[in-house]
């Protein structure tokens, strides 16, 4: 047996899809969005979002259609902004990393009016869905909501860039 320095499921080089390859180097919000209560809680990490300030403002997101979150046709949920202490937790709700006992048990929630929120969260929003049904867009469903409560939190978002989670770091 020979271990390898590259990964086994990346393609050759001249086989990657610049598309993706050019959206990898984009950073993106770390998020997870919730909603439910109780044993019928649902969550789903999501990076692909816009938050569109307004009266009212409004978030965009493209949601994977075969999702447990969707399959919950939810009418509110949570915006959660995740920091760097969340690393795994993100990994867990992108069904990525293991979660016994369920993803709802790595860390702390609440229920709120809109679904669970993270207690150490960066910040999170309280989202009402728009009446418009979500369409499909790429391989995803894109969703659209309207802010109903906005909590700004203590610690500093984290970013994904290039299959990596991190920190961006105080501002001034």
């Amino acid at each position: 047996m020979t271990i390898h320095s590259d990964h086994p499921f990346v393609p050759p080089e001249g086989e990657r899809d610049p598309l993706r390859r050019l959206r990898g180097r984009l950073p993106s919000p770390v998020t997870v969005w919730t909603t439910g209560s109780g044993a019928g809680r649902e969550g789903l990490t999501i990076s692909s979002l816009l938050v569109a300030d307004g009266e009212p403002a409004h978030v965009l997101g493209l949601v994977d259609a075969d999702s447990d979150f969707w399959d919950a046709d939810p009418d509110s949920w949570v915006v959660n902004v995740l920091g760097s202490e969340h690393r795994f937790l993100a990994d867990a709700f992108a069904g990525t990393a293991p979660a016994p006992g369920g993803r709802f048990r790595l860390g702390s929630w609440t229920d709120s009016g809109w679904g669970p929120v993270l207690a150490d969260t960066a910040g999170w929003l309280g989202v009402r869905r728009v009446d418009a049904p979500p369409r499909h867009v790429g391989w995803g469903l894109l969703v659209e909501g309207v802010v109903e409560h906005v909590e700004v939190g203590a610690g500093e978002a984290m970013v994904h860039v290039r299959g990596r989670y991190r920190d961006i770091g105080s501002t001034p």
